[in-house]
């Protein structure tokens, strides 16, 4: 066995110098990557919901995040309903106008703009006269919901 070892080695250091095998320069020569920083847009802090609300505490249970892209046709209002714990929307494209039903509040969310949801108020989204994609993000817990349908309503999504 230690006669194949010395064998090998003898073959390799020969195979190296006549260039049978060899190095590329391409994987020798490659500089290592640079390190440097992202550039970061911060699109929402809040404590409260944009009805003015603040946050409560959270839950004591595991955290669970979840993201949902949620697109609803032009001149359509998602049904009424809860919200257990914080979460934040982002309108990727068209408007989203939220209606808190207790208050009247009203407000709208342009394309580009994050807003910071309700907990525990009902409301709904209404979009405008194109369609309107968002992206929500909750903390939550799992296996609880995120959207609770007020009774008698269809679930929001």
């Amino acid at each position: 066995m230690r006669f194949l070892s010395q064998m090998s080695l003898l073959f390799l250091a020969g195979a190296f110098a006549s260039g049978i095998l060899a190095v590329s320069p391409a994987i020798a020569q490659t500089p290592p990557s640079a390190t440097a920083s992202g550039h970061a847009e911060h699109l929402l802090a809040d404590d409260h919901s944009w009805n003015g609300t603040p946050y409560g505490h959270y839950p004591t249970t595991r955290p669970m995040l979840s993201m949902i892209r949620l697109t609803i046709p032009a001149h359509s209002a998602l049904p009424w309903h809860v919200h257990p714990y914080p979460n934040a929307g982002y309108v990727l494209e068209g408007t989203l106008t939220i209606e808190d039903r207790e208050s009247g509040k009203k407000r709208t969310f342009h394309q580009g703009e994050a807003f910071a949801e309700s907990v525990n108020d009902v409301h709904r989204g209404v979009s405008g006269d194109g369609q309107t994609v968002l992206l929500l993000t909750y903390a939550g817990s799992p296996g609880k919901p995120t959207s609770i349908p007020l009774p008698g309503q269809q679930k929001e999504y």
